[in-house]
């Protein structure tokens, strides 16, 4: 990794896309909560990352809420409860958002931008009819700070199955 180009990113920046990403996954909170409503890491995942954008340290809290929001979204698949995975995983990545990488690759992006995507694709797997506005508003949900810092690294990889389509789009929509 010593010969990957770095990017400026200050803590304020992952405390931003931090931010956007807990709203992201929030927003699919009820496909999670339909099935589970007493299982609360989701919840705790997206809360600690909601806590580090309003200024809390990034601590080991962060790191175990996504760990356990991932446990979770294991489990909702192994169910064959793939939509709640789905939301999970966009809280996983919520919680993740905080320890974005200043290493100009490609794969950074899912890290801005994995929360949206799996939030569109829990919605795409529960409502596909209203899929395409779910990806508008969280598109619309993207301060500009965010998009600036997403245009410091490459475009999102050419990888990832239906998640890494909706990156891509999101990205080329934020760019």
């Amino acid at each position: 990794m010593a010969d990957v180009a770095r990017v400026d990113l200050s803590l304020n920046d992952c405390r931003a896309v931090a931010g956007y990403a807990a709203l992201c996954a929030h927003s699919v909170l009820p496909v999670f909560e339909q099935l589970h409503p007493n299982d609360q890491r989701l919840h705790d995942a997206i809360e600690a990352a909601q806590l580090f954008a309003g200024g809390a340290k990034r601590t080991k809290l962060l790191r175990d809420r996504a760990w356990s929001a991932l446990r979770a979204a294991r489990e909702a698949a192994d169910h064959g409860e793939i939509a709640a995975s789905e939301a999970a995983r966009a809280a996983v990545a919520a919680a993740g958002a905080a320890y974005l990488h200043p290493l100009a690759t490609a794969t950074q992006v899912k890290h801005i931008l994995g929360s949206a995507a799996h939030a569109v694709r829990a919605i795409e797997l529960t409502r596909p009819s209203n899929a395409g506005l779910h990806l508008t508003m969280l598109i619309g949900l993207a301060t500009l700070q965010v998009a600036e810092i997403l245009r410091r690294y490459p475009a999102a990889p050419l990888k990832g199955g239906r998640v890494g389509e909706l990156v891509r789009e999101i990205d080329a929509a934020l760019r």
